[in-house]
């Protein structure tokens, strides 16, 4: 049986069924219209990566939208600013090519830099390139990066987000993004640094512009209860989609990945077996605390990570 429910973000081509995530979208689109940047900091399979990608397709028609994930980068992509103007070059481009929003003079810029052919780069001279493609650009951009706190121990990182914050500040005279949104398991406004071996840590601020977010990422039961609908139809199951949709909401906190995962369960675990032989009498009080028993037992990556925390 296909795995219907993925409603965080995690690799599966096969999604059927996902809460709708419309109202959230509406919130951050306000925010971005209003020229905000900030961090989605939540814990881990929370649907970080889900909101960006759909705020990818949300935002196309007004803005253009650059989205890099720091997973692809290596440890040595922040050994030094040189590095770091290579790989953040070669992502960029990955992203304008596929989609023509940049200009050959740009394009040729980053190319430069990427190929290692301008072997002083160094950061002022990338956000010099990013500053002359914002101020020529029809549509505003926005910079989108996920798993920013892989990179969060890297002096080089930090400086680059000094220097992103130095453009916000005088974004009328040097243009830049019209919204930097940031995601990670971590608070980036509260990162540590050492500013040189010697120093013990300091509080460092390279992230005081962040607007605060405020937009709740739990699933409401209401929003479970329509993707509930969508399912039931398909199957004409006949279940109380209102009770499994409070039970779910009661047993999760509409934390996403445990409604995703209790969800999978029943479909692909409870319903089938002995006791519960079919969908119609899985998808029932019993049946929804029979995957919560399952959840509870077994192996997962959510509480896996949770373990090594």
């Amino acid at each position: 049986m296909g795995r219907y429910f993925n409603v965080t973000g995690a690799c599966d081509s096969n999604i059927h069924y996902m809460v709708d995530l419309r109202s959230r979208l509406e919130k951050i689109k306000k925010m971005i219209d209003q020229g905000a940047w900030f961090t989605i900091n939540r814990a881990r399979q929370y649907g970080k990566t889900t909101i960006l990608n759909a705020m990818q397709s949300y935002l196309q028609k007004e803005y253009t939208v650059i989205s890099m994930d720091f997973q692809f980068f290596s440890h040595a992509s922040f050994k030094n600013e040189e590095n770091f103007v290579r790989a953040f070059s070669r992502e960029l481009l990955k992203t304008a090519e596929k989609s023509g929003i940049m200009p050959e003079e740009t394009v040729s810029r980053l190319k430069d830099f990427e190929s290692g052919h301008i072997s002083t780069a160094d950061l002022g001279m990338l956000f010099g390139c990013l500053s002359e493609w914002c101020a020529g650009v029809k549509k505003p951009v926005v910079l989108m990066i996920d798993e920013v706190d892989s990179a969060s121990n890297n002096q080089v990182f930090l400086d680059f987000l000094s220097l992103l914050r130095g453009y916000y500040i005088h974004r009328n005279e040097r243009p830049i993004f019209q919204s930097v949104i940031l995601a990670g398991v971590y608070d980036i406004k509260n990162m540590r640094q050492k500013i040189r071996p010697e120093e013990e840590h300091k509080w460092n601020s390279p992230w005081n512009i962040a607007a605060d977010f405020n937009v709740d990422m739990n699933f409401q039961a209401g929003e479970i209860a329509v993707m509930l609908k969508a399912y039931d139809k398909d199957h004409a199951i006949g279940m109380d989609t209102q009770e499994i949709a409070a039970l779910l909401s009661e047993y999760t906190s509409g934390y996403p990945y445990l409604v995703s995962r209790l969800c999978r369960l029943v479909d692909e675990q409870v319903a089938g077996s002995e006791e519960y032989p079919d969908l119609k009498a899985a998808w029932t009080r019993a049946g929804f605390l029979e995957a919560v028993k399952i959840l509870l037992n077994e192996k997962n990556t959510l509480f896996e990570s949770m373990v090594r925390k």
